[in-house]
Order: structure tokens, then sequence, then C-alpha cells
């Protein structure tokens, strides 16, 4: 039988991290952040199973809103990062650089062709767009600013070549519960 490997894949924090959130990470193999970071701290929350993280620089990790004490780390934060899994890579970048978002996913697409699935954030927006290969996925916000519905996240799920992916959105406080479901296919463009 093969083993899974779940990989929680995060973005836009901007120094806070959703408890909720925080949880499902725990009981993640590994865990991939598209930037906008915000702060050390999330770092400190983001405790997968195998403490196996791929994060990224996002256009508002600057040492203007960062603390004086963080601000070697964030000098050490690359600009993209790969995580090989069984089956594949996964490509994380924040996307800032991707263009407008008619042209997003065809310009990561055109830009990290070798990849299996392409991460990004900036847009806070959840999108899982599985109509093309490689993938392009974006988890949305796992914080608070600008959730477009609440603070949100994906599963991928990797048995060998076989990949799937699961959107969770949780409500925000006082909110009407939008649910928690999975997105495999379909294309919504972020």
């Amino acid at each position: 039988m093969e083993q899974s490997v779940r990989v929680a894949i995060i973005s836009d924090t901007h120094g806070e991290l959703d408890q909720r959130i925080v949880r499902m990470i725990a009981r993640c193999d590994c865990v991939a952040h598209a930037g906008d970071l915000g702060s050390r701290a999330v770092v400190a929350l983001m405790r997968p199973a195998s403490s196996v993280t791929a994060i990224v620089r996002g256009n508002n990790d600057v040492p203007a809103k960062w603390a004086d004490a963080d601000q070697r780390y964030l000098t050490e934060l690359p600009l993209e990062a790969t995580l090989d899994l069984p089956g594949g890579q996964l490509q994380i970048v924040h996307g800032d650089k991707a263009g407008s978002v008619k042209r997003r996913h065809d310009w990561l697409r055109e830009h990290y062709p070798l990849a299996r699935a392409i991460v990004y954030g900036h847009s806070h927006r959840l999108a899982v767009d599985t109509s093309a290969c490689p993938w392009v996925l974006n988890p949305g916000v796992a914080g608070v600013a600008r959730t477009f519905g609440g603070p949100s996240m994906l599963i991928l799920t990797v048995r060998g070549e076989d990949w799937s992916v699961e959107s969770m959105r949780y409500e925000l406080p006082g909110q009407r519960s939008v649910g928690v479901g999975g997105l495999m296919g379909g294309l919504n463009k972020a």
C-alpha cells in the first residue's frame, strides 16, 4: 500500500494565522506558504508532522513591515521554492510578478512548465485550476486580512502518481457557515 503525503498549502498570513488552520497544518506532513508571511511568529505556528516547510517571500515581506529582530530571517526567505513529492514537483511562488488576473495562470504555467502543480498567493482569492498541467493553486488567505469569505487553505494529498486537492474555508466570527468542501478539477481563476 502506497503511503500518502499531505501538504498544507497556505498564503497571505500577514502576521496572523487562523487557529483552525494551525490545527489542520499539524495533521499534515509538510506545509507550503506562498508568501506575505508578515512575521517570524507565523513560522512558529506552522508545525506539520514532519517539520518540512517551504516558505517564500511575498511583496509585503519587506524590512519596513517586519520587526527589527526578524530582519535576518526575512532576508533569508527565497522568492521561490520547490517541494519534491512522489509523482512530481510542487513549485511555490508568491505570484505578484505573474501579471493580470486574466493571464496569471497562463503566465505561471509558461514559467514553471516542469512542475506538477504551482502554488501562488498574492490575490487573496482561493483558486483551484486543474484544467491543464501544471495545476495552478491559490490557497487564499490563511490569516485575517481581506479573506473574501473567510480564512482558507488547500490540502494536497499525494499517493504516488495520484494527486488530489481539497479546499478548506472557515467562517469569520459572526458569519454564517460557508462550509468546508473539496474542489477537485474545474476552473476558478483568481
